[in-house]
C-alpha cells in the first residue's frame, strides 16, 4: 500500500474516532440507582437528581422529560458553569432543573470564574439553595434525613464542622461535595450517603486507563457512595470510555438490629 493511501486511511479513522468521541460528549445516560442505607428506624427516603459538572452544555429537554420526577431534591454538585458560558444559558440550565424539585447546589472549582455573585443570583431567582458548608433538611419523620454539603477546596473554605452544626444523632445523611477529594476531610464523621462529581471519569479513557478514576456507584452494607463521570466536558467537547451520566437516586432506610440482620 502507498504512503499516500495508508495516511489517508489513518486520517479517516481518526475522523471517525474524533466523531465518535464529539457525538459521545453529546448525550448523557440516565443512570437510576436504588439503595437501602442502615439507620436506627426504617422509613422511606427521598428521591433525587443528581448532576454535576456542567460546565458549557444545555440541559436538554429530553433528559428533563426522561428524567420525569418530582424529585424530592435536585443536587447539582458543582461546575454548573465556567469562565465564558453566557449568563443566559446559566438561568436557563437552573430553571429546566428547578422545575423537577426543590433544587440544590455546591460549588465547583470553575464555577467562580463566571462570578459568584451571579451563580449566587442565579440559584436564589429560582428558589434554590447554595449548601456552602450548609445542610438543609429534606425530609421529617421517624428518620431526618439532611443533605449537607461543603464549599469547594479550591476555595480553601471547606469547612466540615460548620456543614454539619445542624445534624443530629439519629439523621441519615446525605454529603455531597464537588470533589471526592473532600471525603478524607469527614474524619470520624461517616454519612450514609457520599456524592461528587469532578473528576469526569478521566473523560477520555483507553481501555481501563484513564487520567482520573471512571464513575461509579456504589451501596454496600447500609453506605453508599456516587462518583459520577459529569454531564459536560472541560477542555475538549470530547468524551471516550466515560459516557456523560447524571443520576436518579431512590433510598430507603432499614433498621439494623443489635446482631447485624435487617
Amino acid at each position: 500500500m502507498e504512503l499516500k493511501t495508508v495516511g489517508a486511511v489513518l486520517a479517516a479513522a481518526a475522523g471517525t474516532v474524533l466523531a465518535a468521541m464529539y457525538a459521545s460528549a453529546k448525550v448523557a445516560i440516565l443512570r437510576e440507582h436504588d439503595a437501602v442505607i442502615h439507620t436506627e428506624q426504617d422509613g422511606e427516603g427521598p428521591k433525587i437528581l443528581f448532576i454535576s459538572d456542567i460546565h458549557r452544555r444545555r440541559v436538554s429537554r429530553k433528559l428533563i422529560r426522561k428524567a420525569g420526577g418530582p424529585f424530592d431534591a435536585v443536587v447539582i454538585g458543582g461546575d454548573l458553569a465556567e469562565g465564558g458560558v453566557p449568563e443566559s444559558r446559566i438561568r436557563l440550565n437552573i430553571r429546566r432543573l428547578s422545575a423537577l424539585g426543590p433544587l440544590f447546589y455546591v460549588w465547583g472549582n470553575n464555577d467562580r470564574e463566571v462570578g459568584e455573585a451571579l451563580i449566587r443570583s442565579v440559584i436564589s431567582d429560582e428558589g434554590g439553595t447554595v449548601l456552602d458548608n450548609e445542610s438543609a433538611e429534606l425530609m421529617a419523620g421517624p428518620i431526618r434525613w439532611m443533605l449537607v454539603g461543603t464549599d469547594d477546596e479550591t476555595s480553601s473554605n471547606v469547612d466540615v464542622d460548620q456543614a454539619f452544626r445542624n445534624v443530629r444523632r439519629g439523621d441519615a445523611v446525605i454529603f455531597v461535595s464537588h470533589s471526592p477529594s473532600v471525603f478524607r476531610m469527614l474524619g470520624s464523621r461517616d454519612p450514609e450517603v457520599r456524592m461528587a462529581g469532578h473528576t469526569h471519569g478521566g473523560q477520555i479513557r483507553l481501555g481501563r486507563f484513564g487520567m482520573l478514576e471512571k464513575g461509579f456507584f456504589r451501596s454496600d452494607n447500609g453506605k453508599v457512595e456516587l462518583v459520577s463521570n459529569g454531564y459536560g466536558t472541560s477542555l475538549v467537547p470530547l468524551r471516550l470510555g466515560a459516557p456523560a451520566e447524571c443520576h436518579v437516586i431512590r433510598l430507603r432506610a432499614k433498621k439494623k438490629h443489635s446482631n447485624g440482620e435487617l
